[in-house]
């Protein structure tokens, strides 16, 4: 597999023998075998496997609640001070894959969803509204300062009847409710949250077609970590898998890459950053640049799992630049400054886009 740009190459091998018409802005992967100067081509047009992807999928429980707030955040947010309002859609943390239809089992994404939450507590100090997709039960924004001891051990009971947080978690506490409270006051900050690898690319596809009309001033940071292969609904079992029969054969499909789709159909104006996760430093960035190149994204964020922390490279057309945290600056993470980054490569880009 190497991509579009070398497919015209390859068709003159046997140019009289061979022909394809291909619809440019849909085709996402072609695959060729040459054996015996003789080539095959397999090709799949992203939009019908989507497409097929979606038709297949369990629909969304409560996909009106969703419509009527996404449509109520981004109203608000077009006319916020008498002017438009920047977006930003943070995905956060890991998908699942169910293995049963009424699920008992499923494989995981790793995920702690940490560096979403504290990329959208940066947006929104930055000046965006946030539509926060997130995994339920991964880290929260503004949740992140509160202490990692249990949670009931933050608050006492001094008359057995009021609650009162202990002395010393009251700053952090009342700091992150505060926040809370006012990005979401503020309309800047809206929460939906998924579970499956099914409810994340429905609900993605809802945002960004509800961003379509935003264009250059709206912006996906895809931050979650999103399954590869899935189990298909329909291939599933009913009820829960059988242990008692032996080994278990699960053959796994993969995942439609909807990042091309979202670049060239669902939202292709808004600014685009992808995410590079790698636990081999030595290949992180040869497959960041191929990611930047195939998807056509704007930035691809390129962290490897041990120092993923202290350090991310941001990979762009540009050039790359390595960003980390202020080592002399007490609490500080690399999200601040990564932020700081994206905010500015958005602002060239809604500059450039009005010329």
């Amino acid at each position: 597999e190497r991509g579009t740009e070398l497919f015209p190459k390859l068709l003159k091998i046997d140019q009289d023998r061979f022909y394809l018409s291909i619809s440019a802005p849909f085709l996402y992967k072609i695959c060729y075998r040459i054996e015996n100067r003789e080539m095959s081509c397999i090709y799949e047009l992203g939009e019908d496997e989507v497409s097929s992807f979606f038709e297949s999928s369990p629909p969304l429980k409560n996909m009106e609640e969703i419509v009527q707030k996404l449509n109520a955040f981004i109203q608000l947010n077009s006319s916020a001070g008498g002017r438009r309002r920047r977006i930003v859609c943070v995905t956060s943390g890991g998908t699942t894959v169910p293995l049963e239809q009424r699920c008992v089992r499923y494989i995981d994404n790793f995920s702690s969803g940490n560096r979403g939450a504290a990329s959208t507590e940066n947006f929104v100090k930055a000046g965006y509204a946030v539509i926060f997709l997130f995994r339920r039960g991964t880290c929260q924004p503004y949740s992140r300062s509160l202490p990692d001891d249990p949670f009931l051990e933050c608050f006492q009971f001094p008359d057995n009847t009021n609650i009162q947080v202990n002395a010393s978690h009251v700053e952090a506490v009342k700091m992150a409710v505060m926040d809370q409270q006012a990005a979401v006051a503020e309309s800047r900050l809206l929460k939906l949250p998924f579970t499956t690898i099914y409810e994340y690319l429905q609900m993605l596809q809802l945002i960004a077609t509800a961003l379509k009309d935003f264009g250059p001033c709206s912006m996906f940071y895809l931050a979650a970590a999103v399954s590869d292969f899935y189990v298909p609904w329909k291939s599933m079992t009913e009820h829960k898998i059988e242990s008692g029969s032996g080994p278990l054969d699960i053959r796994l499909a993969q995942v439609p890459k909807m990042l091309s789709i979202l670049r060239t159909n669902w939202a292709p104006k808004a600014f685009c950053i992808s995410f590079k996760l790698e636990t081999d430093s030595k290949i992180l960035i040869e497959k960041a640049t191929k990611a930047l190149r195939k998807y056509k994204v704007h930035a691809v964020v390129a962290n490897e799992l041990s120092t993923r922390k202290e350090e991310v490279v941001v990979v762009s057309s540009s050039g790359n630049v390595v960003v980390r945290c202020d080592s002399e600056k007490p609490g500080s993470i690399v999200e601040d400054n990564l932020i700081r980054l994206i905010v500015d490569r958005h602002s060239t880009y809604i500059k450039e886009f009005s010329t």
